[in-house]
């Protein structure tokens, strides 16, 4: 009651803030018209940013120094697993979306991946011909929807974000991730909340691993670091939104992987 409660809020705090922020005509983030997403939370934002930065080089950086190091297959057995953990969360995206092809495609990937795949460790289903895997998340399917972004927001550890997309996450703590349900929400007995939580604390890791290099060489030659990573992440989400790998400015697919807040 009390987390339906706390979603009820949160969505009547999102429709409110969208409907003010869209009057001046700046806000808007979303699949049919895209432009620049304002930054209203400033101040906030960089100090959270240079918060986020310290526990970076504190925990992310040298753990994400030490993966690196490890053997190719045992990384990509990972990053198989995470995102096949990820999929839980597309499918329902999928059909919120209309796109029940794409669910049912997901589906099946996420049953053949979990099974012979071995928990995902292996990519199955793609060598069996499925086509490449799309990550989508509510927030991608309430921009779909018309939704605008709110404000861009950078959140403590989990990084840059909208009002819009950080609202929507919520929607994964109260049954729209099955894996969160099986972990922490219902006792199964097969697993705990320790295995959800590691398994976020992992896909951190792993993101900041497959990025290293570009992280570095982008605070190096950023004259605003803050700046920079705000416009590559909004440049990324709108990709995502518009479902498309066209190369937007300086922005190399390979050099930003999917940013892990739902």
């Amino acid at each position: 009651m009390f987390r339906k409660l706390v979603l009820l809020i949160t969505l009547i705090f999102l429709t409110a803030f969208n409907a003010n922020a869209g009057s001046d005509g700046e806000l808007i983030l979303k699949k049919n018209k895209p432009t620049e997403v304002k930054d209203c939370f400033e101040t906030i934002n960089r100090a959270t940013f240079a918060f986020n930065q310290a526990l970076d080089g504190i925990l992310f950086q040298p753990v994400a120094s030490a993966y690196r190091v490890l053997p190719s297959p045992v990384k990509t057995g990972v990053s198989n697993s995470l995102n096949n953990l990820s999929t839980l969360v597309t499918i329902p995206n999928n059909i919120l979306q209309g796109d029940l092809k794409k669910a049912g495609v997901n589906s099946g990937r996420f049953v053949i991946n979990t099974t012979v795949g071995i928990l995902g460790l292996i990519d199955v289903a793609q060598h069996l011909g499925f086509p490449e895997y799309e990550k989508e998340d509510y927030g991608q399917s309430l921009a779909t929807m018309g939704v605008g972004p709110g404000c861009y927001l950078v959140l403590p550890v989990l990084g840059p974000s909208t009002v819009r997309d950080a609202t929507a996450s919520v929607a994964n703590f109260v049954g729209g991730d099955a894996w969160y349900n099986v972990t922490v929400v219902n006792d199964t007995q097969h697993f705990s909340d320790f295995d959800y939580y590691a398994s976020r604390v992992t896909s951190g890791i792993d993101f900041r691993a497959k990025n290293y290099d570009a992280i570095e060489n982008l605070e190096k030659n950023s004259i605003d670091f803050y700046a920079s990573v705000k416009s590559l992440y909004l440049q990324d989400r709108q990709q995502k939104i518009l479902n498309t790998n066209k190369i937007i400015e300086t922005q190399d697919d390979s050099d930003w992987e999917e940013i892990e807040t739902q």
